[in-house]
């Protein structure tokens, strides 16, 4: 057992020191050392103009690895660099030639509390007091510290989370910085957030202990019912308007859900209680804790600023949640599905998320079995410019299906959209498209473009090189409603080609030229591993480096397959048999297609895992699409739920299924690609395998 430092200094021989046998020493010294040694709080003496030090247990534990070799040391050898640079020195020199005490202010050092541990900083605030012997003259001087490390640390991160809460747009986003903060900042075991959802109380917990990865952070907390009852200190909280603090008890005992809430012996609850937005804040310890009055104030301010960005989160909810449904529901819900192609897409709304957009994509059969694909953007982020994209797909669609060849359709919508804009008396409307002819049999695609960049072709290079991409050459046109004439080009998918169509906020950043951002959506087209529709298209809308401007963006994607595929869709129900199932019969179909067993195994891992989360987001049936090709296997799960509304015991009983820290860090391991998809209907997230040795193969 470590010496302690009465040990290590009645034990000692002072008498090679300035202070001489300790049965010599003056008495006003021997009282000093005596209360230093018995003192709780940090306290070092030093004696004589060297500062020869003497000091407790606590001080011994904020200079960490400098003890024990500080003690009887004078204090320049003790400390080094410490001593001058920081001030102390010149501090406590002054106090022993002044005679007067001195205070002063928060200082911040560098430590090293442990052998081998990493220095950190810390900081300090010291008072210094003269010491006088029987003579009445000054003999030292004796310090008192106090480490206020934790509580800087806390106002430093008061100041954190001011500014993550200032960028959170949603709930969820709110959510993740609050609990997040509150077990950072408090060391805490336990923490609960929780707002009103209607007529009752949706919370989201985390406790000590899990483990979360920025993988996991990418799908929404998981939120559960709080059941409306005033014996729960968070409920009563919300309700009243005031905070409790119980410093040691069974604050959870009546209302407990399982063994961690039981363990809560000291809980403190407080409100969030905004105009529009009721809810409240708690966090709690297995031991007893005092509330003290600064930690008390630290939490009231922190709540009151958590209060003021859900309330903004709500609002922002309303508003996007209204602009995104009108968009989304003027999108194709499902696409074309043929033996040989296949097709996706994505939409994704501007930074601020907050209004609708006039990007749109459509792909649909035509009468003669071929395929009308087309991507268009209308200019505006309002709701008009939703309703005016609208009235152009519909109109296109239309007219497509009456003439499909690419000059009718432009210049009939050139006239629609000309004529929109003499009734609206507003010659500003802008409308870019680019719309094409697949023809399933050569895989021939005739493309005219208004005013739209031009599609990026993937070559596969089966071969035996490399995939190659470049931007297809399609004759300029003037954008409609201008009274253009439209050419066609043409381009042929080979099997294992892509075209991508997109829109321009996909490519434009701020401070970059046009012609650099098309230059990396193809880099990003020719590195992509496999050619597959779903993976370009979340390539793509991450292909682009820097900050991306307000626009929305489209993207659709069509593959010319080399072999048919294999698919095949299973329902799952809402209950915590689900992801087993889901197991079972993933792994007989992979093996009756002959799968390897290495990429079986590595997808019904993230297929269970993607299966439990998804059931624990919407509390609604989930769906399972698997497709398999000679290069790839593709599996989507997809919730039709809305976020947030899982019943509590039923995610309660799943819970032990998953362990919700690994499952998207699983999926970002073990497969080659992956995303996440919102539809007008709910949320899909998608991941791919590709097939060892298959490449080498297609390509012998």
């Amino acid at each position: 057992m470590p010496s302690t430092c009465v040990d290590l200094v009645y034990g000692r021989d002072w008498s090679a020191t300035p202070l001489g046998p300790r049965d010599r020493w003056d008495p006003a010294i021997t009282a000093t050392v005596e209360l230093l040694l018995a003192s709780p709080m940090p306290m070092a003496f030093g004696f004589g103009p060297g500062f020869i030090q003497i000091y407790n247990d606590a001080y011994a534990d904020l200079i960490g690895t400098l003890h024990p070799a500080a003690l009887g040391r004078p204090a320049l050898e003790a400390f080094g660099e410490m001593w001058t640079a920081s001030g102390i020195g010149e501090a406590v020199a002054h106090v022993f030639a002044g005679g007067q005490p001195f205070l002063e202010p928060e200082t911040q050092l560098t430590v090293v509390r442990a052998e081998g541990a990493h220095p950190e900083q810390a900081f300090f605030t010291r008072g210094h007091s003269a010491v006088r012997d029987s003579r009445g003259a000054v003999a030292g001087v004796l310090t008192v510290a106090a480490e206020t490390t934790q509580v800087t640390r806390r106002l430093q991160s008061l100041g954190e989370l001011t500014s993550r809460l200032a960028i959170a747009l949603t709930i969820d986003d709110v959510a993740r910085v609050v609990l997040g903060y509150a077990l950072a900042s408090f060391d805490a075991d336990h923490c609960v957030f929780a707002v009103d959802d209607g007529n009752a109380f949706r919370m989201v917990r985390r406790i000590r202990g899990e483990v979360l990865d920025e993988a996991d952070e990418r799908l929404p907390p998981v939120w559960k019912r709080l059941a409306d009852d005033d014996r729960a200190p968070l409920v009563a909280a919300a309700r009243s308007g005031r905070a409790s603090f119980v410093p040691d008890g069974e604050p959870l005992r009546e209302v407990a859900s399982d063994r961690h809430e039981r363990r809560i012996r000291a809980l403190a609850a407080l409100p969030l209680d905004t105009p529009s937005l009721t809810g409240g804040l708690s966090i709690g310890y297995r031991d007893p804790h005092a509330w003290l009055p600064a930690e008390r104030a630290l939490l009231n301010a922190a709540t009151q600023l958590v209060a003021q960005a859900a309330e903004r989160a709500r609002r922002f909810e309303a508003q996007h949640g209204t602009a995104q449904l009108l968009q989304r529901s003027m999108l194709p819900e499902h696409l074309p599905e043929l033996d040989s192609f296949r097709i996706a897409a994505r939409y994704q709304p501007g930074v601020d998320g907050n209004a609708a957009g006039g990007d749109f994509y459509d792909a649909f059969r035509l009468s003669d079995d071929r395929l009308a694909i087309v991507l268009g953007d209308v200019a505006g982020h309002d709701v008009r410019a939703a309703a005016v994209m609208g009235q152009v797909r519909a109109a296109l669609r239309a007219m497509a299906l009456t003439d499909p060849e690419p000059p009718a359709v432009l210049a009939g919508l050139d006239r629609l959209v000309g004529s929109l804009g003499a009734e609206s008396r507003n010659e500003e409307i802008f409308v870019t498209v680019v719309y094409g002819v697949l023809d399933p049999a050569d895989g021939t695609i005739t493309l005219a473009s208004a005013g739209h960049p031009p599609p990026v072709l993937r070559r596969a290079g089966l071969a035996g090189g490399p995939p190659t991409a470049e931007l297809v050459k399609v004759p300029p046109g003037a954008p409609l409603g201008l009274g253009g004439r439209w050419q066609t080009g043409q381009v042929r998918l080979e099997p294992g080609d892509t075209i991508l169509m997109f829109s321009d906020g996909m490519v434009e950043r701020r401070g970059m030229a046009l012609n650099d951002g098309l230059d990396a959506l193809v880099a990003a087209a020719a590195a992509a591993h496999s050619g597959d529709p779903r993976n370009l298209c979340s390539l793509a809308t991450a292909a682009v480096p820097g900050p991306p401007t307000d626009d929305d963006v489209a993207v659709l994607a069509v593959e010319r397959a080399v072999t048919r595929s294999r698919s095949d869709t299973m329902r799952v129900a809402a209950d915590p048999s689900g992801p087993s199932r889901v197991r079972h019969w993933m792994t007989a179909r992979l093996r009756e297609w002959s799968v390897p067993e290495a990429v079986i195994s590595s997808a019904v891992l993230c297929t269970s895992e993607l299966t439990t989360n998804a059931l624990l987001h919407a509390g609604t049936p989930a769906q399972v699409d698997v497709d398999l090709n000679a290069e790839r296997l593709l599996v989507a799960v997809s919730d039709t739920g809305t976020r947030g509304s899982v019943i509590r015991s039923r995610a309660d009983s799943m819970g032990s299924l998953s362990s919700r820290g690994r499952g998207l860090g699983l999926i970002d391991e073990l497969s080659d690609s992956w995303g996440t998809d919102p539809s007008v209907r709910g949320t899909t997230v998608w991941f791919e395998l590709l097939i060892p040795g298959a490449r080498e193969s297609t390509c012998d």
